[in-house]
């Protein structure tokens, strides 16, 4: 599944981080607030680990400004590809012009209601 080998990079990414900084495992731990077993979880990519755990390590390399990004609505392919198609649908249906409209209308005789 494409989501778990991306959270494994991600986690492979974080370790790699923490190891540059020359950060032990048990003060990124307790700095991110978990257990060191947690923090070894989350640099293995393990989805049970909960996004607040991933979100502080990224705060803590001062990358936690992108998390808004990862589901800005620009980006929402989803939404995107779902606008498209009500608009094509809305292309196919043509709207009736006004001479087309009054054509349909008008048979010489008032309405009930409307002035002769």
């Amino acid at each position: 599944m494409a989501v778990l080998a991306h959270l494994r990079e991600l986690g492979e990414n974080l370790s790699l981080a923490r190891k540059r900084r020359q950060e032990p495992l048990k003060s990124w731990a307790r700095r991110i607030g978990v257990s060191e077993p947690t923090l070894m979880r989350m640099e293995k990519g393990d989805p049970t680990v909960s996004m607040a755990v991933y979100a502080t390590a990224l705060w803590l390399m001062g990358r936690d400004s992108a998390l808004p990004d990862l589901a800005a609505p620009e980006h929402d392919r989803g939404a995107l590809a779902q606008a498209v198609r009500v608009a094509r649908q809305r292309a196919v249906k043509r709207r009736t012009t006004i001479d087309e409209r009054l054509a349909a209308g008008s048979d010489g005789q008032a309405k009930p209601g409307e002035d002769a």
